[in-house]
């Protein structure tokens, strides 16, 4: 369980006698914590009223004897397992806490048969919070399972391995108030919820009234671009039919009828000799590359007929 597989093997190292236990007295952080704990646990007793005993006790398994746990204390009245740990303010966040802690609340857990633990955290920002973590049986179950594989390697001189295994997301007690104006997202979003709270009660009323307006004997029904249909447990559901006008947006041009057609060409046929020309040398000024050929084809008004060329056959050769 974790990240630090150095930290592991270093354990390891340590419970079998072949490393001393690593030296904290020149860690910050961990002497902060241990100067605050007795602060920690005064200020937990007066912000909720319960007292903190069994502090500092050490705590075997009933049944796995090599299985032990140092209690920073119980919560008298909720029988909670007590931890007080001292977190920087500008790497703090309750669930970045909950996370990095989870392994050794779910251990003091199972060792005590206990069912809830609490976190009472202080800060540097002078910020105090309280973080309740019960007990995940399908976590506690892969944390022993891991806990006695590394145990196994202790006592077979076998280097352990880390087991990747997601801590799960504890359930923090909504107790707070919150000021969102500051979070653009937020004002985002809000301002669509606001335009679109109308449109949506409308759908949900049409929903209903159509639901209503459905035969109980029908499985579907169609009508107006929307499909109802029912389910065999009796739930209804709406599609939205694809109609011409959503498949097609620009709808293609009109075709000319055939008498316009004709009237067109009769208007070309007697319509004067020198409109033609005209046409014809001003698409010559528009476009220079045309030759005197497709000039002379433009003047005219209509194709001349096809005419079959004439079948050439081969001279009779006599011998």
């Amino acid at each position: 369980m974790g990240s630090d597989e150095g930290a592991l093997v270093r354990l390891w190292r340590e419970k079998r006698g072949e490393a001393e236990p690593e030296d904290l007295s020149g860690n910050l952080v961990v002497q902060l914590g241990a100067a605050t704990e007795n602060l920690n646990r005064a200020w937990y007793a007066r912000n909720t009223g319960r007292r903190v005993t069994d502090v500092q006790r050490r705590v075997k398994h009933s049944a796995i004897p090599w299985m032990a746990a140092t209690l920073d204390g119980i919560v008298e009245g909720t029988e909670a397992v007590f931890e007080a740990k001292f977190m920087l303010p500008w790497s703090f966040s309750e669930d970045a806490a909950a996370e990095k802690y989870m392994a050794q609340v779910q251990h003091n857990m199972w060792v005590t048969h206990l069912r809830s633990s609490v976190l009472s955290i202080i800060t540097g920002g002078g910020k105090w919070v309280e973080i309740t973590i019960p007990m995940d049986p399908l976590y506690l179950s892969m944390l022993v399972s891991a806990e006695k594989k590394f145990w196994r390697c202790v006592q077979s001189s076998e280097t352990p391995h880390l087991i990747n295994a997601e801590p799960p997301r504890p359930r923090i007690e909504a107790v707070r108030i919150v000021d969102m104006s500051a979070s653009n997202s937020w004002a985002e979003f809000a301002a669509l919820f606001r335009n679109t709270r109308n449109a949506f009660l409308d759908h949900e009323r049409a929903k209903s009234e159509l639901k209503a307006l459905m035969p109980e004997d029908a499985r579907e029904a169609i009508g107006h671009g929307v499909k109802a249909r029912r389910s065999k447990s009796g739930a209804v559901s709406f599609d939205v039919l694809e109609t011409e006008a959503t498949r097609w947006p620009r709808p293609w041009p009109r075709r000319r009828p055939r008498s316009s057609i004709r009237k067109s060409r009769s208007r070309q046929s007697s319509a004067p000799a020198g409109r033609g020309t005209a046409s014809a040398a001003s698409a010559m000024r528009r476009s220079p590359a045309v030759s005197t050929s497709c000039a002379r084809h433009w003047g005219s008004t209509r194709l001349p007929p096809y005419r079959r060329p004439p079948s050439i056959r081969p001279p009779a050769w006599s011998i």
